[in-house]
């Protein structure tokens, strides 16, 4: 299978490793990566924020991008809902709808297009360490996303996989919500972090290097040597 990968700006910008560790992955597995280099930001800052015209924009150019490609893969549940979920919203009524649904039907999360359109559960990774997993709100409440990346970590070697109780609970980022309310975005950051303190683990594991960098930089001003990692950063290890 020839994947298209998306990037989003986060992963692109400060989390390279990430998208690096996908290609290792699909590639391990025999397919073909395709990274088209026009791609940009998937519209979720401005949709967010009210502004759909300039939304639409940047959507309308992902689509152009993605137009040809046989499957669309990123690397955050958060970008991946804008396209599977938001795209269609955006464009409803719109010329382009029937474009849009398009690409939506064709673009999946790294874990849930791991386990559920590959049927791969276990690729043979190892990682010795005990980790916890933080739900990202998007991923879970719009994509569904909870039991696939479970899997996946339940079939690495050498890894013990702990559930803290506030799993499911936002880690307060947002993207433009930790900019226009930066103290309940703390708040709600030192909770999730507590959570995870409370485990032991050693790492905190996400589909969202977004949620990460928020939980990271907490951590770190909490002098905690907990580390933060993208799901398919753990996967990509091996014996």
């Amino acid at each position: 299978m020839k994947i298209s990968l998306f990037v989003p700006c986060f992963v692109d910008q400060f989390f390279p490793s990430v998208a690096i560790s996908m290609v290792k992955i699909f590639e391990r597995l025999g397919h073909e990566v395709d990274y088209p280099e026009i791609q940009t930001c998937c519209g979720q800052p401005p949709f967010n924020s009210g502004y759909w015209d300039e939304a639409r924009n940047l959507a309308g150019h992902s689509m152009d991008t993605f137009r040809d490609a046989d499957v669309v893969v990123g690397a955050s549940g958060s970008c991946g809902a804008m396209m599977k979920v938001f795209y269609p919203e955006l464009f409803h009524g719109h010329a382009r709808e029937a474009e849009v649904r398009a690409l939506a039907a064709k673009s999946h999360e790294f874990s849930s297009f791991l386990v559920n359109t590959l049927g791969v559960t276990d690729l043979g990774a190892r990682f010795e360490a005990k980790v916890t997993f933080h739900d990202g709100c998007h991923g879970l409440r719009e994509l569904g996303i909870k039991r696939e990346p479970r899997e996946l970590l339940r079939n690495v070697r050498g890894l013990e996989l702990v559930e803290m109780t506030e799993a499911e609970t936002c880690c307060g980022f947002g993207g433009t919500f930790a900019v226009k309310y930066p103290e309940i975005s703390t708040a709600m950051g030192e909770v999730k972090c507590a959570s995870i303190l409370a485990t032991t683990a050693d790492c905190v594991v996400s589909n969202d290097s977004s949620c990460l960098m928020q939980v990271q930089g907490i951590l770190r001003r909490q002098r905690s040597a907990v580390k933060c990692l993208h799901l398919a950063e753990v996967l990509s290890g091996t014996d």
